[in-house]
């Protein structure tokens, strides 16, 4: 097959582009008409930023599954779509068909219909990271209710918080997942998540093949009822006709403040979006392997390594390990092993890759990569360099992607091999996308070597569209910071040739190994234990995760281990990715008269700047600050 939407020159993404800012209903009609609707919709876009209230391609009918199954299943049933890559390099590749998956998918959604699944039901998703994951999510999208997928990192509490805000009533998870040399035990976590919130079903794919607790007229095992029904010789299930403006799924991301919010995004402008955009940032051409290792837990892994692959009808490679197991050459031993050509991963696994050292790549053929790609976080030149040189063999260029949760797939990026790549930019923005530098005032900053806050003035297919059951927060997080922009939270540089560099959060949220963290949400959980008075977490540069955790913290009790049982307590609330790297016991936190925290003081301090912390006399107690500077870890 081939993308009549794909961009082949730099001359046609000026044209391209300058198309969809001058007539942007246009340019998506003519990107939309490729994919197939049961029914065209009546409108390509109505909006307005302040409610906010974006819809596209309203009235249009559609099952997305429809475009990511059945239409390649039709044309070439044997093409591959998904090759599995075990966590144990004892086990066997599996590799699943079109037709084998559409058939797969299937017999999933009947299994969920009998358990009482069906169109608008939310449904928590807990999984190792198998192909049944990339099956549940499937079958929701095909029968209309809403898949919520959580990261099989995160603690039961976070599955609590997460199916109470979505008023969820179904869970599928695993028996356990295998990462590296460890099992990690869901079903377990998923029965202490239940010990707070109640579902009416839990659905239980046995992969690793331990012994688990199973609750009766709770909990179902996925191949009992599977066989139960008999769902091999039932009928392929028919795709539920969608709105475009259905909803198609939840994934919680954190905030700016203590509690996950839920980003709604829908079935329409989602499609449309992320076909768009796969094609063109990583100029795929059909019968290319393509291997993101994102964890379908995340953004990246619903719109790069299921979504957007399937719609283009490409083969998408799923790894189920880590890339340090069961040695750091793991990830390139899967390169040379599948001869894969487009390979997008995260910085913080470059840096890691990096620090274990060439021995782990020099004996690798990595030949057939043709194009190399980066997601999560701003990649630092040395890492690009490395990347380019060692793993690219200095010919293939490099996607540096920026691009949010809310914003359902890629804003800015240059065109691998189309548009000039350059080290730690995120170069230019997609066609559709009208990016714009505000300063604090919300004046726009003009011209090019400058910086500013990072808006989008302009709605694009992906974006999200509320947050779910709380739409004035949407508001609040998103278009209330600057009247009629989308504001992104990240600073950005402008450089003298107009290209966009990401200069991180200037908001109080974090960006670990890629994923965000709310500096509130974290202390909010360092609160919770016992002798915890009060307590102000900062980011601080780290080698490996580009961000690490700071946590100053006011304790009062008799703990002699407090620090490591303090971090016990964040790893259990949310997870081990937000576990603090540093936590300092102190006496008391720098705070203005009205009250105020002075953070950018503890971040000077954490960074090491303890020279450089400016006037700290209008403090309530200055003495405060020489006592955390002397005692910093």
């Amino acid at each position: 097959m081939h993308y009549p939407y794909q961009i082949k020159s730099q001359q046609q993404y000026e044209n391209d582009y300058a198309l969809s800012i001058k007539n942007p209903k246009e340019f998506w009609a003519n990107v939309a008409q490729h994919f197939t609707w049961f029914k065209p919709y009546d409108t390509v876009l109505n909006w307005e930023f302040n409610t906010p209230d974006v819809k596209w391609f309203e009235g249009g009918k559609l099952n997305i599954t429809y475009n990511c199954l059945d239409r390649h299943a039709a044309t070439h049933p044997d093409k591959v779509a998904f090759i599995f890559e075990p966590n144990d390099i004892n086990q066997r590749t599996q590799k699943i068909t079109y037709a084998q998956l559409l058939q797969q998918v299937s017999q999933t959604c009947y299994a969920l219909q009998s358990i009482g699944v069906q169109k608008g039901s939310r449904v928590i998703i807990y999984m190792g990271m198998v192909p049944q994951l990339a099956i549940t999510l499937l079958a929701c999208a095909r029968m209309g209710a809403v898949h919520s997928v959580v990261f099989g990192g995160f603690s039961a509490r976070a599955i609590a918080d997460r199916v109470a805000d979505a008023k969820a009533d179904f869970i599928v998870t695993c028996d356990a997942a295998n990462r590296g040399a460890k099992h990690v035990l869901l079903k377990e976590i998923v029965d202490d998540a239940l010990l707070h919130v109640d579902v009416k079903k839990v659905l239980v794919y046995k992969h690793a093949g331990i012994n688990v607790n199973m609750k009766p007229d709770r909990d179902v095992w996925l191949h009992d009822i599977q066989n139960k029904l008999q769902v091999q010789s039932l009928p392929l299930f028919q795709p539920v006709v969608m709105d475009a403006e259905d909803m198609l799924f939840i994934l919680y991301t954190s905030g700016s403040t203590g509690k996950p919010k839920g980003v709604v995004h829908t079935c329409g402008g989602y499609m449309v979006w992320v076909a768009y955009t796969f094609v063109n940032v990583f100029q795929y051409k059909p019968g290319q392997i393509f291997f993101c290792t994102a964890d379908i837990g995340w953004i990246t892994g619903h719109s790069y390594l299921v979504y957007g692959p399937l719609l283009a009808g490409a083969t998408s490679l799923m790894f189920e390990g880590i890339p340090h197991y069961p040695d750091a050459g793991r990830l390139w031993d899967i390169v040379d092993k599948h001869r894969v050509e487009v390979l997008y991963t995260a910085p913080t696994a470059i840096r890691s890759l990096m620090a274990a050292g060439l021995d782990f790549v020099k004996d690798k053929n990595l030949t057939s990569l043709k194009v190399l790609g980066t997601v999560g976080e701003p990649i630092n030149e040395e890492a690009w360099h490395w990347y380019h040189k060692y793993i690219g063999n200095g010919n293939c260029p490099i996607v540096d992607t920026w691009w949010q949760t809310e914003t359902g797939g890629i804003l800015i990026s240059n065109l691998a091999g189309i548009t000039p790549h350059k080290p730690a930019h995120a170069t230019t923005p997609l066609p559709g996308v009208q990016p714009i530098l505000l300063d604090d005032q919300g004046k726009e900053v003009t011209g090019n070597n400058v910086s500013g806050n990072l808006c989008i003035k302009f709605p694009w297919p992906g974006m999200l569209r509320t947050t779910y059951g709380d739409h004035e927060r949407c508001r609040q997080n998103y278009f209330a910071t600057y009247a009629g922009y989308y504001f992104t939270g990240d600073g950005c540089m402008r450089d003298a040739e107009g290209h966009y560099r990401i200069t991180g959060r200037v908001d109080d949220v974090l960006n670990v190994s890629g994923h965000r963290l709310g500096t509130a949400e974290i202390e909010n959980a360092i609160n919770t234990h016992q002798g915890v008075i009060e307590s102000a977490v900062v980011g601080f540069p780290h080698d490996i995760k580009g961000q690490g955790i700071y946590a100053y913290v006011i304790y009062q009790g008799d703990d002699v281990d407090a620090q490591a049982n303090i971090a016990i307590t964040v790893s259990n609330m949310i997870g081990a990715i937000a576990r603090p790297d540093k936590i300092q016991l102190v006496a008391g936190l720098p705070k203005t008269r009205s009250g105020k925290i002075m953070r950018r003081i503890l971040r000077k301090i954490a960074e090491g700047e303890i020279n450089q912390l400016g006037d700290v006399t209008t403090l309530l107690d200055p003495t405060i600050v020489d006592d955390i500077k002397n005692n910093r870890q």
